[in-house]
């Protein structure tokens, strides 16, 4: 999504400024005033910062342990300013340090801490912004960090399940295409012109390693430049409103992979939504939040007209059940939740529950590509060897 930056005034009167993500303006005031700010000023940002997302970074887990040590602060009874100074001090890492002490230079000058940290979205997302307003508001603070923390490390545990699935696979997969390219480009020539010899004689599968090695010596270059164009254009489409949905509706219909994205998708609208809901965040600004933290374009938007069946005076449950995307399991706990008062509880069970399915799903995702990888390389290298020594073994035979 584009980058806005703006002025704003808050309900006592003073002009903050900050940067936030959002779809277009009307989207971007929308936010705002679920933050009770009123805009003065907004411009898109564009050009590199936009496409490479350059601004500030953190690790997830550093804010998580941040916020665990800021709870603990709070709780003890330290006010807000002291409590953040020793955090100045004893954070190791130097852009969140600048980062923080920007945020506390604020609060010394009368800003509220939800104001002066939803000037970094890329480090303080909106739901962490929101939840934090929900504590100053309700003076639970502490409380609220401590969830917080708590819903960091698990979404960041979440994350890391995914990746590391992934990464394998991914991997041998770029090292074996590396060393075919090598292959063809370096090691099949020299076989080539042993080859020559043998005139027209060549076995079949020799010619074709031969003309694929041709082929990859001319073309490796442009190809390696096409993969990497190729993947920035991805990259690019994927950011834009109709080409990311039109993508995330097929990675959803992908037949291994599309029910672990689902399950996973899952797991952060229940955790983030029970989360929110603990909290005392009203129930249409949850929705908002977590729509816009769901990371599918389509779950995104079936969100979306949830919340707007909601603002219209229905219960969560008939609206989750017409979006048609979550599991029956959802509804009919959501619909529990509901009856009994109880839907954050109700959805940060099924976040753990989904947790564990996430869990299974990777292991058997693993479990069923490894042997497909395998496979495949046996089957290019075994290709590799039949080229290159067939016409040796012919030779052989000759002689002998």
């Amino acid at each position: 999504m584009p980058l806005f930056s703006y002025k704003a005034k808050t309900p006592d009167g003073r002009v903050i400024d900050g940067q936030i993500e959002a779809e277009n303006e009307e989207s971007l005031i929308h936010k705002l005033k679920i933050q009770q700010l009123q805009i003065v000023s907004v411009s898109k940002q564009g050009g590199l910062s936009y496409i490479f997302k350059m601004g500030p970074k953190v690790k997830a887990a550093d804010v998580a342990i941040f916020s665990r040590q800021f709870s603990t602060m709070i709780s003890a009874g330290l006010p807000v300013l002291q409590a953040l100074n020793i955090l100045v001090d004893q954070v190791e890492d130097k852009v969140f340090k600048d980062v923080l002490a920007k945020v506390r230079d604020d609060i010394g000058g009368g800003a509220n801490l939800s104001d002066a940290m939803s000037k970094f979205p890329n480090i303080f997302s909106p739901l962490y912004c929101n939840m934090i307003k929900a504590g100053e508001l309700s003076g639970a603070l502490d409380q609220i960090l401590d969830r917080l923390s708590t819903y960091l490390e698990k979404s960041e545990n979440l994350k890391q399940k995914i990746k590391g699935a992934m990464s394998y696979p991914i991997t041998v997969s770029i090292i074996a295409v590396l060393i075919v390219i090598i292959l063809m480009v370096k090691v099949v020539p020299t076989f080539a012109s042993v080859f020559e010899s043998f005139g027209k004689g060549l076995p079949l599968p020799t010619k074709i390693l031969i003309e694929i090695s041709n082929f990859e010596q001319r073309w490796a270059i442009v190809q390696i430049i096409g993969l990497v164009v190729l993947g920035f254009l991805f990259s690019m489409v994927k950011r834009t409103e109709k080409g990311g949905f039109i993508i995330d509706t097929y990675l959803l219909k992908l037949p291994i992979f599309g029910p672990l994205i689902k399950k996973t998708s899952v797991a952060r609208f229940a955790r983030t939504l029970g989360t929110l809901l603990k909290s005392g965040v009203q129930i249409l600004d949850a929705l908002e939040t977590v729509a816009r933290s769901a990371g599918n374009k389509v779950i995104e938007k079936s969100l979306l007209e949830v919340r707007a069946s909601v603002r219209e005076g229905q219960n969560l449950t008939e609206p989750l059940k017409s979006a048609k995307i979550f599991p029956s399991m959802v509804i009919q706990m959501v619909s529990v939740g509901e009856e009994t008062g109880k839907l954050d509880d109700m959805l940060l069970r099924m976040a753990d529950f989904y947790d564990q399915e996430v869990d299974v799903a990777v292991e058997a995702l693993l479990a069923m590509l490894e042997p497909m990888i395998m496979a495949v390389l046996a089957v290019v290298v075994g290709g590799l060897v039949i080229g290159l020594y067939l016409p040796m073994f012919m030779m052989g035979s000759l002689v002998g």
